[in-house]
């Protein structure tokens, strides 16, 4: 079977070069995941036997968003995975994909208390909390938060994920940790979950789909170390005005939203930034007295910021 002249639902073929750049691309950003697999101990001759299962997902999403029936058939000639594998995969040939988890009640309560205007001082930083008292307090603020969760057993936990810092009898926020020092497995779904919401808004741009989703971002090359260490203090800084920006209307929204029969939905909304040494061709000998000046361009995958 040639995968590359593979028929598409509500299409004709697709061409060998239409193909054959989409397979260059996905191969581009499966060298980082690729990467992490072979540091964790995940090798090739396993990870190849498991892309069957989300090659067949990925044709049964597409046959179902085309009204194609679903057969044994039609998601082989898709995928170009065996119809015998297929049969044998059964319900299993749904790949384990990270679902979104409903934020545990550490998450929720760092959120509020990163958000609330009530809880930050003059200085509009997150306020300290005496643990307990009649006012607003750490147990006052964790009981509005959740009712299942007694507030020591949930400053245990926000201190073990290093969300807060316990000083006498005074809580503080360590408002820096957006990322929690969670276990590996943990921090795996939470990589998953947000690189397949990116990946998945991409994709979409890239079919056409409207409405765009955000999907922006700025590229520098010719820059020092020293300066991208200086342009990643921006980007933090940045995304923490962001996050509690956002964090505070979605929180509104939801309180507004939970009266109505809408259809539900979810969101995410997120930032990176990265930064390596520049990699010149393999044939490129450097030159005497070449300049260094940095360009930067803004680029856009197929997004909007509308």
């Amino acid at each position: 079977m040639n995968d590359l002249t593979t028929p598409f639902p509500g299409g004709g073929p697709a061409s060998d070069t239409r193909a054959r750049i989409a397979l260059r691309a996905g191969l581009a950003l499966l060298v980082p995941l690729a990467r992490w697999l072979v540091r964790n101990g995940v090798p090739y001759s396993s990870f190849a036997p498991a892309m069957k299962t989300v090659f067949v997902e990925a044709a049964r999403r597409e046959l179902t968003a085309h009204d194609g029936k679903l057969t044994d058939s039609a998601l082989s000639v898709l995928s170009g995975v065996h119809r015998r594998d297929i049969r044998e995969m059964g319900e299993a040939a749904t790949p384990s994909a990270a679902q979104p988890k409903a934020p545990s009640v550490a998450s929720q309560m760092f959120t509020r208390w990163l958000t609330d205007a009530q809880l930050r001082g003059s200085d509009d930083q997150p306020r300290p909390l005496p643990k307990a008292g009649d006012g607003l307090s750490f147990d006052a603020l964790a009981r509005q938060v959740s009712s299942d969760v007694h507030p020591r057993t949930l400053l245990a936990e926000m201190q073990r994920l290093g969300l807060v810092a316990v000083d006498g009898d005074t809580v503080h926020l360590q408002a820096q940790a957006f990322v929690p020092r969670e276990g590996f497995e943990e921090m795996a779904e939470l990589f998953s979950a947000n690189v397949s919401d990116h990946l998945a808004a991409a994709v979409h741009n890239l079919h056409g789909e409207s409405p765009k989703f955000l999907e922006q971002s700025l590229f520098g090359s010719g820059l020092s170390a020293k300066s991208t260490e200086a342009l990643g203090t921006t980007a933090r800084k940045l995304w923490k005005d962001a996050f509690r920006q956002m964090a505070s209307e979605a929180g509104a929204h939801l309180k507004r939203d939970a009266k109505t029969h809408d259809t539900p939905m979810r969101m995410r909304f997120g930032v990176y930034f990265y930064a390596e040494p520049k990699e010149a061709p393999a044939n490129a000998a450097p030159r005497a007295g070449r300049a260094r000046g940095a360009r930067a361009t803004i680029k856009s995958t197929h997004g909007s910021t509308r």
